[in-house]
């Protein structure tokens, strides 16, 4: 892989850590202490198979513009291979960490399975999805990314350009012109004036064919059971309900994408609800539409015309009947097909396809949360931390306990709504679940994987007084009804608990169990509960000293003078077995416990 550097980003998507950990108490310091790994292994932005200093291979299964693949170059091994078969491109697969297709290749289930767990990443060039088996893809933790913005205008122009040219019977009069026939009384056709359009689909392209439409003195109306009412206002349409909107439209532009609801959601129901001699635009998905009930509502009258780009089945057969029909336009999927388009969607899924190999959270993802560009920058430095305390916590458990009922805490001066901690669970749920098996935890997969296991995360969100200049104050993690192998990381509620907050962007531990403290989350921490007396930061620094074991930071925290206090080292490198040993054997040293980060 392409050097890089760690950031908490990359760790979200792309870390996988097998950690080690080990705690002393008086009655058990030589047991616990034999058991403690020998070596541990580290992978960091890891969301490649291949090691550290390899590239990343990226399949181009199908054509993409040549600056997308100019792009790939620059950061991977890139293998164009187009129009495999299934068996070809799952043999391939397996020595692939991305993959890139547009429609016409579909990545199933047994793509992922041929994996091997290699593939992280699938970039769709275009913004349809449903060639991509997302459930698959989420199970073997890869990110889905498309590219929705760059064709968004190019699909809208186009859905524009067959509105009118159905309307004024171009592609028809064309034909007929060029087999020597005038006949402009054939061909006469219908005003956009004053017409109503039905925009069915109320996302990136469809608003801009509504604005389009606008512009063309059309009145439009919208459906989409998840656009917001404020933009619709913004643009001059109003949300009405499915059944409203093909009652009352003059045109029909469909926009919605093909899911197991919207699958021929135009059918001989719907068009039975219909204005007679409604027109029908489809540049969106051919599965949306019933193909042979339109044949029937354009044999009935009930539909005029109809202008399609899309179809079930690409390319439809040569002797279909609603292909030939003489009242239908048809184009074959030119949506995205500009010059601009293309080279757009090159370049904005080699972007997204590269960063996600990278580590970075792409703002395109599909399957795992979509996070805004500016709430990921923000959140930043408090993702590494969450991260970090789901590790500490689990590796305070003992070893016979089960975690089931974990608890999370933000404390912050922001109203609830204006904190987004979708990122920040994923990434606790993956600090707890990564130490204790073998399982690759990231954004995608988070909430899959903890309930796969019987994993119940609670939120809980306190606000504070203060600036909310900051999103968070403190992230605080709690594990319930466990044993501790660290007694005092179980506080008062009977419950382990660690409690962290970042300074000066770097995150930091300032609880555990009721014994505050301030330790900077780099490298590994021994924790230690003593006895509150004179010497011991002394001692237990001559021990490392004498190892060679560099330490970087010291804290204690007490709850009385001269009665208990844990004191936190953090050490550059790990110590062996016989140097923790001596810092068990330091008389007021009553238990501790070494966590790896």
């Amino acid at each position: 892989m392409a050097a890089t550097t760690s950031t908490a980003v990359s760790n979200l998507l792309a870390t996988k850590e097998n950690l080690s950990s080990l705690s002393l108490t008086s009655a058990n310091k030589l047991s616990t202490f034999s058991s403690l790994p020998t070596s541990s292994r580290r992978q960091r932005f890891i969301v490649l198979s291949a090691s550290l200093h390899s590239k990343p291979t990226v399949l181009v299964a199908e054509k993409l513009g040549e600056a997308g693949i100019n792009l790939l170059k620059d950061f991977a091994n890139v293998d164009c291979s187009y129009n495999l078969s299934p068996d070809e491109l799952c043999t391939k697969i397996s020595l692939c960490d991305a993959i890139i297709v547009r429609s016409g290749t579909k990545v199933s289930r047994e793509v992922f399975e041929s994996s091997g767990g290699r593939l992280k990443v699938v970039g769709r060039a275009g913004v349809g999805i449903d060639n991509v088996d997302l459930a698959a893809a989420t199970e073997h933790g890869c990110l889905v990314v498309n590219a929705p913005t760059a064709n968004t205008i190019a699909a809208a122009e186009h859905g524009i350009a067959l509105l009118a040219a159905m309307a004024r019977n171009v592609a028809q009069a064309d034909a007929s012109v060029k087999a020597g026939k005038w006949q402009r009384n054939k061909y006469v056709g219908v005003s956009l004036v004053g017409k109503t359009l039905a925009v069915m689909g109320f996302g990136k392209v469809g608003s801009e064919v509504a604005r389009r439409a606008k512009g063309l003195g059309m009145h439009v109306i919208a459906h989409d059971p998840y656009a917001p009412a404020d933009r619709a206002r913004a643009v001059g349409v109003e949300l009405v309900s499915f059944d409203e909107a093909i009652a009352a439209a003059d045109f029909i532009s469909l926009h919605m994408p093909l899911t197991p609801t919207t699958a021929k959601i135009l059918n001989d129901e719907t068009f039975a609800k219909m204005k007679k001699g409604v027109r029908i635009v489809n540049v969106a998905r051919g599965g949306v539409i019933d193909e042979d009930a339109l044949v029937r509502a354009l044999d009935a009258g009930i539909v005029a015309q109809a202008a399609l780009d899309v179809f079930t089945v690409e390319p439809p057969p040569q002797d279909s009947k609603l292909v030939q029909h003489e009242r239908v336009t048809v184009t074959p999927h030119l949506g995205a097909s500009t010059m601009e388009a293309q080279e757009g969607v090159a370049i904005e899924i080699a972007e997204a396809v590269v960063g996600a190999l990278k580590g970075e959270l792409a703002s395109t993802s599909v399957n795992a949360p979509m996070v805004p560009a500016e709430v990921l920058t923000e959140l930043k430095p408090f993702v590494e931390l969450a991260e970090k305390l789901g590790r500490l916590a689990v590796q305070l458990v003992s070893g016979g306990s089960g975690v089931k009922d974990v608890k999370v805490t933000y404390a912050s001066a922001r109203a609830p709504d204006d904190l987004d901690t979708r990122v920040l669970r994923a990434m606790i749920t993956k600090g707890l679940i990564e130490p204790i098996s073998s399982v690759f935890v990231n954004l995608v997969n988070a909430d899959f994987s903890a309930k796969q296991r019987g994993l119940r995360i609670s939120e809980e969100r306190i606000l504070q007084d203060g600036s909310p200049e900051s999103p968070l104050d403190s992230i605080q993690v709690q594990i319930a009804n466990v044993e501790s192998k660290f007694a005092s990381a179980i506080s008062e509620n009977g419950e382990i608990t660690v409690e962290g907050r970042v300074k000066d962007g770097i995150p930091h531990l300032t609880k555990v169990g009721s014994f505050e403290m301030d330790v900077s989350l780099e490298g590994s921490i021994i924790v230690c509960r003593q006895v509150d007396q004179p010497g011991m930061i002394g001692k237990v620094g001559s021990v490392l000293g004498e190892e060679n074991v560099n330490v970087s930071f010291m804290s204690v925290g007490r709850i009385a003078p001269r009665k208990h206090a844990v004191m936190a080292i953090g050490v550059d490198e790990q110590p062996s077995k016989e140097t923790l040993k001596k810092i068990g054997d330091i008389p007021a040293i009553e238990e501790f416990v070494f966590l790896k980060l």
